[in-house]
Formats: C-alpha cells, structure tokens, sequence
C-alpha cells in the first residue's frame, strides 16, 4: 500500500507540474500518513529534512557551485577554448571537437555540466554557426559534451552518491570517474569526426607547436586546480569539503588575476550562486527525507526482493535496473534520482557481486544521459537557452550522440575495470 501511495502521488504531483522538491516533500508526507504506523508524518518530514542536511560532506556542494560561478565568470572557459582548439582545432569538424574537448576540461574543474554547458556554448555556439555549422548541431555536441564534466573529477554528484549509498569512499569515486569520463568524451569525438566528414563541415588550421604551448601557459593555472584538488583528496592532504573551499579561494585568486572579475561583478556571482545552491539543497533535503520514508516502509527490501525473484541472472537485473534509470532519467533531475534510488538499487546491485564504486560510476552516467533528452533535460535546456533555438530541431543531430553516451554505458557496465583499476592502483 505504502509503495503504491509514494510511487502515485509523486507521478500525479509532476504531472500537474508541482515542483520536483516539492512533489517529493507532499509525497512522502502522503505515504506517512497512509502507514499502517501511526507516526506524525509532517513533524518527522521536516526533522529529517532538517537532520539530513546536518552533514560536514554536504558542504562540499554549496562551495564546489560557487566556484564553477567564479570559473563561469572569471575567463576560465575563454582559455580553456582556446587551448582544446590548438590541440583538436585542426581535425575534421575541428570546432566540434574544441567543443568537446573544452567542455570536458571545464565541466571537470567546475564538477557542473549545466556550467559547461553554459559557458563553452556561450563561446561556441556564434562561432561555430559563422563557420558553417549548423546551430542545432553544435548545441547537441555542446549539450551532451558537457555531462562528462559529471564523471570527471571533481563532481557534486559523486558527493552525492557517497552520501546516499551510506559512505562510499569519495576518493575513490573520483578516481573511478576519470576513465569512463574520458572514454565518453573520445566516443563523442569519435561519433563528430564521422558526422564531420559526412556533412563536410570545415577544418581548422593546424596550430603551431609555440601556439599549442601558448594557450597551453594560459590554461595551465586553471588546468592545476584538477591537481590540486584532486591531488589533495588523494594524497589524504584535505577532504573533499576542504578541497572545495580551496577550490573557492583559487578561483577567485584567478579570477581577479585575469582582470575578468571584480568587486561588482562577484556580488552578481554570490547572489547567483545563492539561488543555485537553495535549490541544490532544497532538492538534497526533500530527497533525502523521501529515502529515510522508503526506509521505513521498507521499500527498498521489496524491490530488492522483488527483482531478485524477477531471475537470478545477474546481467538481466542489472540491465533492468539501467532501463528503470534511463527512464527515471528522462523525467527527473539527477541529485533527487541518487538520493531516491541509491538507497533501492544499490543492495540489489551488491547482491549481485557489483562494487559500490562501479555502481556509483554506471548509475552517474546512466543519469547524465538524462539531461540531455527531453522533455526534462536540465543540461539541454540550457543549451538550447544559449544558442537560441528550439529542442525539436535538436533533436535529429543529438541522436548520434546519444548513442555514443549508450554506447560508453554498455562499455563501463561491460568492463569494471575501467571504473575500478585507478581506484585499485591507488589503494582504495
């Protein structure tokens, strides 16, 4: 009964158009008051949205924002450009791969693919269109590019998971991140020459080695806050709610040396960040309440169970559990889909032989998959937002592309090692 209360109405309450934060807060409280038990469903919703937040890694998040709003602003993303299109700009379809190669660098430093996707297409999107590209396909190439920022380290998300799934090393989900980050962003690249070559879209000129090393100099002191970061996680210097106020302090450093930001200007970016962080955690605390519900109805135990008896071929559960994420991903953000379905799918997954961190790493890029389709894609409705265009005329060049992040996925659920072996090597 419980089960069927919490799945109905969040179903009716998105449909209608209420809010997802909110749609999973009156949820939850609807399954309470239909238990069997007889608890206070509105007192304890809002003691676990306030206890669930009462967390030191959650800090993480509100810092890693306000540092991609800095990087956004601060001329980051105009030399990370200039720097991918000395290394790729001479290949078939060399803004494509600019594209590419750009948004997996920033999406990375900044750990948001809607700050990618924002500011490399912000660069990109007139650029390409006066070179003979057309609008749509670079915002499909720029939309999906940008959710390898996910993967790549350091990523919210994989804060996120660790939390939900009930302390999963955050180390070693970055580390897991870089390989399936980086085979998804070569897929992409692969899939862009192709279609280049077909179209006959134009082809750079091939920079010199003193220009490849120039922009490389002008990118350096953005590219070393990956070391940093991730150096420092690794190397057990800081946490990664440590690493993240770092993160800060550098940006802003850059920023203000680049002469890209002032005084003026970063209030701008504090208020921004403020409204970005609300919603993050509003989302974080909603969801996390729904869990601790699903908890106590013992939710999770009957899906488990459930698709345990559905066969006891371990290769059939888990491409049903990717379905179901692949569907979820289309109607629903990423960070609520972790937090609510971390905790159901991740003992039925363990049950099945699968490590935490490779479960963490399928399910990030199941998900990021998400925001690139409609109707409910956050990612691609940025990008069509900054290239001013429509997501059905999208929709034909994103196809290819989709299948090459489908492809990547089949190729990670496949090979654990390429989640697995950094995290191994460095002894987590």
């Amino acid at each position: 009964m419980e089960i069927f209360v919490l799945i109905f109405s969040f179903i009716v309450l998105v449909g209608i158009r209420v809010p997802i934060a909110w749609s999973i807060g009156i949820a939850s409280v609807l399954t309470l008051l239909f238990s069997v038990d007889t608890i206070p469903a509105f007192t304890t919703i809002s003691q676990r949205v306030a206890t669930g937040l009462d967390s030191f890694s959650l800090l993480a998040i509100p810092f890693f924002i306000l540092a991609g709003h800095i990087m956004n602003s601060g001329g980051i993303a105009k030399r990370l450009i200039e720097f991918a299109k000395s290394l790729v700009g001479a290949l078939p379809g060399g803004l494509a791969h600019v594209n590419i190669v750009a948004a997996m660098m920033f999406g990375a430093i900044a750990g948001s693919a809607g700050a990618a996707a924002a500011a490399i297409g912000s660069f990109m999107s007139e650029r390409m269109e006066k070179e003979g590209y057309t609008k749509e396909y670079g915002v499909a190439v720029n939309v999906t590019s940008a959710t390898t920022g996910l993967l790549i380290p350091p990523s919210n998300i994989f804060i996120i998971y660790s939390l939900a799934s009930g302390g999963v090393s955050i180390g070693a989900l970055f580390l897991a991140g870089y390989i399936p980050g980086i085979l998804t962003g070569l897929i992409l690249m692969a899939i862009a020459l192709v279609w280049a070559k077909k179209k006959g879209f134009p082809t750079g000129k091939r920079s010199s080695f003193k220009h490849i090393m120039k922009s490389f100099f002008d990118a350096l002191p953005s590219l070393l806050l990956l070391i940093i970061i991730i150096g420092g996680i690794v190397g057990g210097i800081f946490t990664a709610t440590e690493a993240s106020s770092v993160a800060v302090v550098y940006c802003l450093i850059l920023a203000f040396l680049y002469k890209e930001l002032n005084f003026s200007k970063l209030k701008t970016v504090l208020v921004e960040s403020v409204g970005t962080i609300s919603l993050v955690m509003l989302l974080i605390a909603m969801s996390i309440a729904m869990s601790w519900v699903m908890s106590y109805e013992n939710i999770p135990q009957e899906v488990t169970s459930a698709l345990l008896g559905f066969s006891d071929n371990p290769f059939v559960v888990i491409i049903l559990i990717n379905l179901i994420l692949l569907f979820v991903g289309i109607f629903m953000d990423m960070t609520p889909a972790v937090l609510i379905f971390t905790p159901i799918f991740l003992p039925v997954a363990v049950a099945m032989g699968m490590d935490p961190v490779h479960f963490g790493v399928i399910m990030i890029l199941n998900l990021c998959i998400g925001l690139c389709t409609p109707p409910v894609g956050a990612v691609l409705f940025i990008g069509v937002g900054v290239a001013n265009t429509t997501i059905q005329k999208v929709v034909k060049p994103l196809l290819p592309l989709f299948v090459g992040m489908l492809v990547s996925l089949i190729l990670v659920i496949i090979f654990p090692f390429l989640s697995l072996w950094l995290p191994e090597l460095f002894g987590f």
